[in-house]
Parts: structure tokens; C-alpha cells; sequence
């Protein structure tokens, strides 16, 4: 339920804060007073879309805040639990709406998406504003009141599971014969490639490889030549030189020779008798190396050969040898799916007509229990109707399906019941809508083409009755229910919200003084002229007042004893 509304800045509202109660909760107020700015208001907690144009005149931002008690909504806590926003027995929502064009959404101080916001709005809340009820007239609706009223939502969601599993089969399929018909325009020039490539067979790392080779056989005389001498300088010695291999021998035996004299030089000894065998070590390499040197010219130019290949892939395929692989793959990808055609089609074929079969079975006992809610709804709306004033009405649920041909090229999608191919949509395969007459001797028509305006608020009023039971919807909200309707029939359509409102907490807007006159709590809008500027405010009434607004409803402004007289009886108080 709906503990409180913060409204700051909002249209002619400056600031309003109220507190609401359980039962039914009244609004009335003089044409223009504001009563629809409320709901405009409350409608932007639900998720609607809103304008800067709403932000009250020299201020910059507007605030629309609603505490809403959650204990028995399974489905909001499981929604902030999905949004990992934090989770008490209440839920705040607040909406800021700036001239700046910043808009922003909060749910328990938490930053939140304006969709996120309109699903938790639609489990907290069903508001009908003045042309919101007209949802009626639209039949594809219908479905929906039927299934709320149902309560097969295990039935329905074991369908909707196996339509949308039968749904993504069959988008694969096309996607598959998509590609197919796109890789076999390709398919010479995915072999030739193919081809291409494999006849080169690029190795991963190979042309860092070719590369370090190549620098190598390119210097082959280069080393030789550096390496020789380098041998000469450490080992061998050249052009009447000592080696610095025999420079070592003779420092180290005149340190040994200065280490007997002195003691101090033994550490230098051991020194130059390590740096001794650096040298003969770095020689054999040295040596080791100059003799693996080959000059062969065959070597150089295949490996130039090769990389010349490689490069020329390079710039067909891509700036890398990775990149080439990475394109091969994909032709062999592409060669894969068209060769295995067949093969792949026959698996996705099976698996759509065992799911097909699936979601067959799933529909039929869907549209089953559509059929037995329909019975029990029929009688509900026309009982709630006699009570509401329609005494003659007849109430139809129809429910048909539609053949469907084999193909579903054009996205729409059919399952076999019996021998006919059938349409199927999320929802199943019915097509459910309404149909009354409201007097007697007239033929059920489209409750959108018989149906008054008086007369589709109260249809609305009987199915919501009809739903009162199954609908987990804790608030309901109804602008002008009473619209196109009698004192006597709006003395029936209050006691039909009265009773409502022992399921729900109800909030409605009035003319009537028959329904206001039932309120468990009444309030009164009204608006506030100070000689400079406009404002509409939100005042709860005590008995008393209660009683003098009902008078007003039933007289007019001027307000007579007899008046307060009559609102006191509409209401069943005895003046003390």
C-alpha cells in the first residue's frame, strides 16, 4: 500500500506531503482544483515519462516521493533483489525532474532506470486515470484480464518457456540458412583462399624466426671473419702478439709470485685465475661458433623465398601471420557450415518439432484453462454488473484461434493442434475478447462497439471486483470512476469500492456525493490564491468537514442545514 506522497515543486503544488491509510481513500475538490495533477504526479512514480514543463514556475527542479509498504509483494522484493538494491518492508521511490533536462530515478536512495521504475510501478500499483480505463476498448487487452482472473500463471509460463525455446530454434534456423545462402556465394572464393593459404601453410612465430635466420646467413663472412680474429685476440694471439689468454698465465704467476711475499695479494690471485678461465671458456665458444659458420647461398635465398611469401599473404590476408591463421580458420569455419548443411538442418529440423510438439501441449492446456476461467468470469462480471445498475447485461468471453500456414518466413510462428496448424504469439494461441449487451433483445456485440462511457467504467469497476481475489496488486487507483454515471447508480458503484477496498487499498477521485460519503478517509483539494501566485494543496478532513464537502457535492457551494442534514444520513451519522 501507499504509506506517504512528498510533492515539492510540481505544477500549481508547492509542497505537499501527506500520509495515507488502509480501505478507501477519497479526493474531491472543485474542476480545476488539481485533482489531476495528483495522478499526474503519482503517475511519475509508476514510470511514466515526464516533461520540465511540469517543474513549478521560478523553481529549478520538481520532487515526486511515495513510501510504499511491501511485505506482501513477492514480486518488488525480488526485483530489488535482482538490482542489488537494498530490501526492507518498505519501498521509497523518488523521481526529480529538472529544467536542466536531468532527470533521475531512485528506489530506496539507490540510482535506478526509469524501466526498472515502471516494473516496480506496475506491481505496487494499477492506476486508471480518466482515459486509462479505455484499455478496454482495445482488445488485445482482454487476454490478460482473462488470464489475471485465471490464475494459471504456472501453465502459462511452462508455455511461454517452450514458445520462446521453439522461438530461438527457429531463429537459428534462419540465421543458418541465411549464412548458408550467403557462404555459398562465397564458396569458390573461400576454396581459392583456402587454397592459398594452405599451399604456403604459415606457422605461428615462423617469420620472427625467418627473420632472426636471415640476418644471420646474410653475415655468414661477416662472423666468420669476427670471430676468427676474436679467437686470436683472446687465445691465440696474432701479428707477434700475446694472447690475453697468455697475459692472464703471466699476471697471475706475478701476483702468485707477490702473494708469497705478501698475503694481502691472495685474493687478487684467485681473481685473475677466474677471469683465466672466463677467457678459455669465452674462447671455446668462440671457436665453437666460428666452426658451425656455414656461407650457403641456397639457404639465404630460400629463406628469402619463404618470407617473400609469407609477405605477400600479409597483404592480401592481413598485417600479420596471426592475422592470416585467424582468417583461415574462418574459411575453414564458413567451408564447414555449407558442407555440413544437410547434417545441421536435419538436427535443427528435429529439435523444432520436438519443441513445436512441446509447445503444442503446453498451449492447449493454457488455452483449457482459458476457457473454464471464461465461464467463471461471464458470471462474475454479470453479477457485479446487476449490482452496479446494469441489471439486463450479458457478458461473453470469446475465445478463437486461427489457422496458420506451414511457412514462417514472415516471423510468425504456429504449432499443430490436431491436424490444423495453429498461430501462436507469446500468449498463446487465443485471441480473446469481449463482448456485452446491456439491454434486452440486443445481440452480444465488441464491448468496444456497444459500451458507453458511464458503462465502460463499470465494466472496469466488474472485472476489478471479478479479479479482487486473485489480483496481488496492493493499490488501485481510479480517477473519476464515476464518469458518465447516475446518483444512483454512483451509490452502487461505492459500495462496489467499498467492498474492494477490503482486498486493496483504493484511492479515487469523486463528484459523487454517494461515493464520497463512504470514505474511510476523505480529502479535499483545493486551490490557494494569495494575490501572487496560484497554489493547489492536499487537506485531510475530519468528520465534520467530511460531512460539509459532501453537502457541497450534493447542493452546491451554499450550504444549508437540511444539506449537512442529508450528507449526514448519505453517510449513516447521526448528529449528536
Amino acid at each position: 500500500m501507499l504509506r506517504s506522497l512528498y510533492i515539492k515543486h510540481y505544477a500549481l503544488i508547492e509542497e505537499v506531503k501527506v500520509d495515507f491509510e488502509h480501505g478507501l481513500t477519497i479526493l474531491t475538490g472543485e474542476t480545476g482544483a488539481g485533482k489531476s495533477i495528483l495522478i499526474d504526479a503519482l503517475s511519475l512514480l509508476l514510470g511514466e515519462r515526464a516533461s520540465t514543463e511540469v517543474v513549478r514556475a521560478g523553481t529549478e527542479k520538481a520532487i515526486v516521493e511515495g513510501t510504499f509498504e511491501i511485505a506482501l509483494t513477492q514480486r518488488v522484493g525480488s526485483l530489488l533483489d535482482a538490482n542489488q538494491i537494498d530490501r526492507t518492508d518498505e519501498v521509497i521511490v523518488r523521481r526529480e525532474i529538472s529544467t536542466k533536462g536531468q532527470n533521475r530515478c531512485f528506489i530506496n536512495d539507490s540510482p535506478a532506470s526509469l524501466a526498472l521504475l515502471k516494473e516496480i510501478g506496475d506491481a505496487l500499483v494499477d492506476l486508471h486515470g480518466q482515459h486509462d480505463h479505455q484499455a478496454l476498448l482495445r482488445p488485445e487487452t482482454h487476454i490478460d484480464f482473462l488470464d489475471d482472473f485465471g490464475g494459471y500463471d504456472k501453465d502459462l509460463a511452462a508455455y511461454r518457456t517452450s514458445f520462446h525455446a521453439l522461438a530461438a530454434l527457429l531463429a537459428e534456423k534462419k540465421e543458418l540458412m541465411e549464412q548458408v545462402l550467403r557462404f555459398k556465394e562465397k564458396k569458390d572464393l573461400n576454396e581459392f583462399q583456402a587454397h592459398e593459404i594452405d599451399a604456403v601453410n604459415p606457422q605461428h612465430g615462423e617469420e620472427e624466426s625467418l627473420e632472426a635466420e636471415l640476418k644471420i646467413l646474410e653475415n655468414g663472412e661477416k662472423l666468420h671473419e669476427m670471430t676468427n680474429r676474436l679467437s686470436q685476440l683472446l687465445y691465440e694471439g696474432a701479428d707477434g702478439e700475446t694472447s690475453i689468454h697468455d697475459n692472464l698465465v703471466l699476471a697471475r704467476k706475478q701476483i702468485e709470485a707477490l702473494n708469497g711475499i705478501d698475503p694481502s695479494f691472495a685474493d687478487a690471485a684467485g681473481e685473475v685465475k677466474s677471469a683465466e678461465i672466463i677467457v678459455e671458456e669465452l674462447s671455446k665458444f668462440i671457436q665453437s661458433y666460428n666452426s658451425k659458420i656455414e656461407i650457403n647461398p641456397e639457404k639465404l635465398e630460400h629463406v628469402r623465398e619463404r618470407l617473400g611469401q609469407l609477405s605477400l599473404l600479409k597483404k592480401k590476408y592481413g598485417g600479420t601471420v596471426d592475422t592470416i591463421l585467424d582468417h583461415r580458420k574462418k574459411l575453414a569455419s564458413e567451408l564447414d557450415i555449407v558442407g555440413n548443411f544437410d547434417k545441421e538442418l536435419a538436427g535443427l529440423e528435429s529439435a523444432i518439432a520436438k519443441e513445436r510438439s512441446t509447445c503444442a501441449e503446453a498451449a492447449k492446456t493454457v488455452s483449457g484453462r482459458r476457457r473454464e476461467a471464461a465461464k467463471k468470469i461471464e458470471k462474475a462480471v454479470v453479477n457485479a454488473l446487476t449490482e452496479l445498475g446494469i441489471a439486463n447485461a450479458q457478458f461473453k468471453v470469446k475465445i478463437e484461434n486461427f489457422p496458420s500456414t506451414p511457412s514462417e518466413s514472415d516471423g510468425k510462428i504456429f504449432v499443430k493442434i490436431g491436424q490444423q496448424n495453429v498461430s501462436a504469439t507469446s500468449k498463446g494461441i487465443d485471441d480473446v475478447e469481449f463482448y456485452l449487451s446491456t439491454n434486452v433483445g440486443e445481440a452480444l456485440k465488441p464491448l468496444a462497439k456497444v459500451a458507453s462511457g458511464g458503462e465502460v467504467s463499470r465494466v472496469m469497476l466488474a472485472l476489478k471486483s471479478a479479479l479482487a481475489q486473485s489480483d496481488k496488486t496492493p493499490l488501485l487507483i481510479f480517477d473519476e470512476i464515476d464518469v458518465g454515471v447516475s446518483g444512483r447508480i454512483g451509490q452502487a458503484v461505492g459500495l462496489s469500492l467499498k467492498k474492494l477496498s477490503t482486498l486493496h487499498q483504493i484511492i479515487t477521485i469523486t463528484h459523487l456525493p454517494q461515493i464520497a460519503g463512504l470514505a474511510d478517509t476523505h480529502f479535499a483539494v483545493e486551490k490557494i490564491d494569495d494575490g501572487k501566485r496560484t497554489t493547489t494543496r492536499l487537506r485531510k478532513l475530519d468528520v465534520e468537514e467530511s460531512v460539509r464537502e459532501v453537502a457541497k457535492l450534493m447542493s452546491g457551494e451554499k450550504v444549508t442545514e437540511t444539506g449537512l442534514q442529508g450528507a449526514r444520513e448519505l453517510m449513516g451519522i447521526r448528529k449528536k
